[in-house]
């Protein structure tokens, strides 16, 4: 399908471009959410009658975005949720709560605005886009923990996942070295009984010897 683009989408091109998609995309997408027209007569007609204040709308917007930038570019959220020991989420963070924890903030953001290529699932920071204009894009770090406390370490560049597994190991290591140990003195206590057993046994066998050399 040919359309006239109401406004710069990413990949397509910018305002007044006429541009060929799939017809799915223009349906379900773009025309719905008044980012273009199909490109035919009336409508080109009505396009460059209108282009000067489309125009100017779409700068306004854009001037407003690039002031709302500055206090969300660069932003970490906390994110804490439930996870396995291997850093596994149980569910996954979507763009609603992505949004929904910027606004906490009066971020004003959209679940529409949040460019996140799959679901979040798993512990870690994530960076993540936010488009708050087609000509304005900032990225924000999702910073997914268990607690406030690994969401700390996570910000200072530790690897929590990693160090869980180090922390695994080493308990590990730990208990083996103990049942070694344990094992070892098992051992030891053994052969001490079964050396002081062996004198006893050979005192028993003289006496014994003896007391038949007599009779």
């Amino acid at each position: 399908m040919d359309i006239i683009l109401l406004e710069r989408v990413e990949k397509l091109g910018s305002i007044g471009d006429v541009v060929t998609v799939k017809d799915g995309y223009a349906r379900n997408f773009l025309l719905p959410n008044k980012k273009a027209l199909r490109s035919n007569a009336a409508n080109r007609k009505v396009f460059e009658a209108n282009r000067a204040k489309i125009e100017s709308d779409n700068a306004e917007r854009k001037t407003e975005a690039e002031k709302a930038s500055s206090s969300v570019e660069g932003t970490q959220i906390i994110l804490i949720r439930a996870a396995s020991n291997s850093g596994q989420l149980y569910g996954s963070v979507s763009v609603r709560d992505i949004a929904e924890e910027l606004n906490k903030a009066n971020a004003n953001i959209t679940k529409s605005m949040i460019i996140l290529e799959r679901p979040i699932k798993s512990l870690g920071l994530v960076d993540v886009r936010v488009v708050l204009h087609p000509e304005v894009t900032v990225n924000i770090q999702v910073n997914v923990a268990r607690s406030e406390d690994e969401a700390e370490l996570q910000k200072d560049g530790v690897d929590v996942i990693t160090q869980m597994f180090e922390e695994e190991q080493a308990e590990i290591a730990l208990e083996s070295i103990a049942a070694e140990e344990e094992a070892a003195s098992a051992r030891k206590e053994a052969e001490d009984r079964a050396e002081g057993e062996a004198p006893a046994a050979e005192e028993a066998s003289d006496e014994t010897s003896g007391e038949t050399e007599k009779s």
